[in-house]
C-alpha cells in the first residue's frame, strides 16, 4: 500500500520555527517531485514549494526566504523547515508527489 505519511507540525508562537516531514511508504520519492500546499480553514489549496528529483526548489512568493525544501533520499523523506513563522501560515500542510499521491497533512498553527 502507497502512503505518503507525514510528521511535524503543532502549535508555535509567531517567529518560530517547525520542520515538516513526508516519508514514502510502499513508493520511492527519488523520481518524483515533491511538493507541499496548504490548506487554511475556509480557503482553497495553495502551492507553498516544490523540488525537483535533481533538487531544484521553488517556493510561493508567501514563503520566500523563509521556508525551506529538502529530500533525503536516502530516508525517502522530504522536509518543509519553516522559519520566521506568521499566524496567516496558519494551515493544514499536505505534501504530495504530484503523481496522485497525497499526505493526510498536518495542522500547523502560529499563534501566542
Amino acid at each position: 500500500q502507497v502512503q505518503l505519511v507525514q510528521s511535524g507540525g503543532g502549535l508555535v508562537q509567531p517567529g518560530g520555527s517547525l520542520r515538516l516531514s513526508c516519508t514514502g511508504s510502499g513508493i520511492s520519492l527519488e523520481f518524483y517531485p515533491m511538493a507541499w500546499y496548504r490548506q487554511a480553514p475556509g480557503k482553497q489549496r495553495d502551492f507553498v514549494a516544490v523540488i525537483t528529483s535533481g533538487g531544484v526548489a521553488d517556493y510561493a512568493d508567501s514563503v520566500k526566504g523563509r521556508f525551506t525544501i529538502s529530500r533525503d533520499n536516502a530516508r525517502n523523506t522530504v522536509y518543509l523547515q519553516m522559519n520566521s513563522l506568521k499566524p496567516d501560515d496558519t494551515a493544514v500542510y499536505i505534501c504530495t508527489n504530484r503523481a496522485g499521491y497525497w499526505g493526510r497533512g498536518t495542522q500547523v498553527t502560529v499563534s501566542s
